[in-house]
């Protein structure tokens, strides 16, 4: 059993095979702290809000496929584990091309009665990784909290013309592009 606390994305569609992905990962994990979506817009929200250790997807998903979630996840953070578990990935060129794309490892669906004895090794390795991990999520906590002061000033500025409301406006509109928004989590 793992006993460190582990953020885990899982990116999945098919909510039967979510629960069943869940229920096994409890198994083997003492405290996960699991976050689900099945499109790259979430993804990107969670990646900066839920600062996940690893990330669990499918390959085949509604809006967009495996690939294009692992490029995201490694444009974010190249160091970042990526574990495909899929009923997609049954021809030997696809799995080679996936850890290839940097996916740390895969599983196929069809084993999902004993994921936990498979996917173990994998989150013992994030596990001994996560050092690194953790100092990416107190700079993402630091940012929001810097974000949410300048914010805060903005706010509080005495504006006596027109063209200073319009300049804290145009820095608010900037600022938004990286504001952390955590209501939604």
């Amino acid at each position: 059993m793992i006993k460190s606390t582990l953020n885990i994305l899982l990116v999945e569609d098919n909510i039967t095979d979510a629960r069943l992905i869940q229920r096994q990962i409890k198994k083997i994990v003492e405290n996960p702290v699991m976050e689900l979506t099945d499109n790259l817009e979430t993804v990107r929200e969670k990646l900066v809000n839920f600062a996940p250790d690893v990330v669990l997807s499918d390959y085949n998903l509604p809006t967009c496929t495996g690939l294009d979630v692992l490029e995201l996840v490694k444009e974010f953070d190249d160091s970042m584990d990526f574990i495909f578990i899929t009923g997609t990935i049954n021809d030997e060129e696809l799995a080679a091309n996936t850890i290839l794309s940097g996916a740390s490892g895969y599983i196929l669906k069809k084993h999902i009665n004993n994921l936990g004895e498979k996917l173990e090794p994998l989150l013992k390795k994030v596990v001994m990784n996560m050092g690194s991990h953790n100092e990416l999520r107190n700079k993402i906590r630091n940012n929001k909290i810097t974000v949410n002061k300048i914010y805060d000033y903005l706010d509080k500025m005495n504006t006596d013309n027109e063209q200073q409301l319009e300049n804290i406006a145009k820095i608010k509109k900037a600022i938004n592009v990286f504001k952390i928004e955590d209501d939604a989590s």
